[in-house]
């Protein structure tokens, strides 16, 4: 059942969101279920992070449908699965245009009228079952059985049933009688019964309302979800980059332990703490306990005087600073540079005092000498890339705009419409080289490449590896020119040059 779907926390999640930031209570189980923004979303085809309406064949079909109902909602998510999928098509012509509706019997207009005289849900075939088979519904529920078994002898038994129904019964031509059974086989082993179907679709539209109507607090939830799994925040950053919606690195004065809406107009999503990696669970709750006990820290020094030494050691402010959550406090590079000053101060800053000292009562202050050069924003990106699992100040690739006018496709595009042999041009950042031998000892090697929108796989054959071994290096971004290749499902590229973007 849906019921136990990560989709119902996520929408917990976002409703609390909704309440905490802006006072207001959504009942998620009474949103309208006419809302024209959720619909031309969904028509758009922006469908990330959505419940069972997302991915690219289901999302091509939501933008050739434009959905307008939630009928339309409901049929697509029973249709969307083999044998029934092969319906969707007309569904999609009949909706667009009333004209094309039939009826292969004008008494299924009265069950079929909702979706356009098309079998989309098992209660269809039940019905028809009764309707022009003659069975009782205890005959029809042992032909549901029949279907759900999906054994070859049952169900051809259950075939020469139901056709000498419909021709002794429903009076039907032989003929006609075969195309009825035509169009029930394909629902014998995935018919979805309108129950299970409306329950999903509700919630399928749910996750829709809340994202086209509340994206911030929503994409804020999808993250917060998907924590820990790099592929799925890669996608959902990027998601919120199209949707201009920003996704800043951790702040400790901001960040709370997982991803939060921040800013005045409470439109852009900050990294929790304990994104971090090398960053125990502890510091994150110390840091963000004393600055709800005790306000936002003043300066560096306010800082390294309040969280005690117990988890504060170099592991972890090293972390703070290369992930950017000390950025509001100097420079990164600079921050780096000075780690010694700030461990000793933060040490004698904590450690408890002697008697004699005590009444002394000073604050130390800390000095730093002035900042010098930053590092360069590769090697931020870098050090975002090692604690946070992605770039988020940024991609490598934005430093080369300028030369990679030609490309006309992202790997995320790539995915949604693979053209198997249409000619590509990617910029893209190699993640990864694997070389190995061929069987006459030349050298191939398979990369993994990666862009703001997604990853792939590329295979480079021995002569253009040859030409180019020392460009294939892991970190260099480079424009390859290629073709798609789709084999057992999965999609690949097949690298007919490359040249790299320094």
């Amino acid at each position: 059942t849906p019921m136990s779907d990560p989709a119902f926390d996520v929408l917990a999640d976002a409703v609390e969101r909704v309440q905490e930031m802006h006072g207001i209570a959504i009942d998620i189980e009474n949103v309208p279920i006419d809302d024209a923004k959720t619909f031309e979303m969904l028509a758009r085809g922006e469908t990330e992070g959505t419940f069972q309406l997302n991915g690219s064949g289901m999302t091509r079909y939501l933008k050739a449908l434009r959905p307008t109902s939630i009928h339309d909602i409901n049929a697509m998510v029973a249709l969307y699965r083999p044998g029934p999928l092969e319906t969707i098509p007309q569904y999609i012509e009949r909706k667009r245009n009333p004209k094309l509706i039939r009826f292969i019997d004008p008494r299924m207009k009265d069950y079929l009228e909702a979706s356009y005289g098309l079998l989309v849900y098992q209660d269809d075939v039940l019905l028809t079952a009764i309707t022009l088979g003659g069975y009782s519904w205890l005959e029809a529920d042992m032909l549901r059985k029949a279907m759900g078994k999906k054994i070859p002898e049952v169900m051809e038994a259950e075939k020469e049933k139901l056709i000498k129904g419909f021709v002794e019964y429903g009076k039907l031509s032989k003929e006609k009688a075969e195309t009825l059974w035509k169009l029930i086989e394909p629902f014998a082993a995935y018919g979805f019964n309108k129950a299970h179907a409306a329950s999903y679709g509700k919630v399928a539209y749910q996750t829709a309302y809340m994202k086209a109507n509340y994206p911030v607090e929503y994409l804020a939830a999808l993250l917060t979800a998907d924590a820990g799994d790099v592929e799925k925040i890669a996608i959902l950053v990027a998601e919120s980059e199209r949707m201009k919606v920003p996704v800043l690195p951790p702040d400790i004065q901001e960040s709370r332990t997982t991803f939060t809406v921040v800013g005045e107009k409470k439109d852009a999503i900050r990294f929790g703490l304990s994104s971090i990696k090398n960053f125990g669970e502890g510091i994150s709750e110390a840091i963000i306990a004393e600055r709800e006990a005790r306000g936002p820290f003043k300066s560096l020094s306010d800082f390294l005087c309040r969280i005690g030494s117990k988890n504060l050691n170099r592991k972890s402010l090293e972390s703070l600073i290369k992930c950017g959550a000390l950025d509001t406090f100097g420079a990164r590079g600079h921050l780096l540079a000075h780690i010694e000053t700030l461990l000793t101060f933060h040490r004698d800053a904590t450690a408890p005092q002697s008697q004699d000292t005590l009444f002394a009562a000073t604050t130390p202050t800390l000095t730093l000498p002035p900042e010098g050069k930053d590092v360069t924003l590769i090697e931020k990106l870098d050090w975002e890339r090692e604690l946070l699992g992605i770039y988020v100040s940024g991609h490598p690739l934005d430093a080369y705009a300028d030369k990679t006018t030609k490309a006309n496709v992202t790997l995320g595009g790539i995915r949604e419409e693979p053209k198997p042999g249409l000619p590509l041009i990617v910029p893209v950042l190699i993640s990864d080289v694997r070389t190995i031998l061929t069987k006459k000892g030349e050298k191939m090697a398979f990369i993994k490449l990666e862009d703001k929108t997604g990853s792939m796989e590329a295979v480079v054959f021995p002569k253009l590896y040859k030409d180019h071994a020392a460009t294939l290096v892991a970190g260099k971004c480079i424009l390859i020119k290629g073709t798609v290749s789709s084999r057992n499902g999965e999609l690949s590229l097949a690298l007919d040059n490359l040249k790299a973007l320094q």
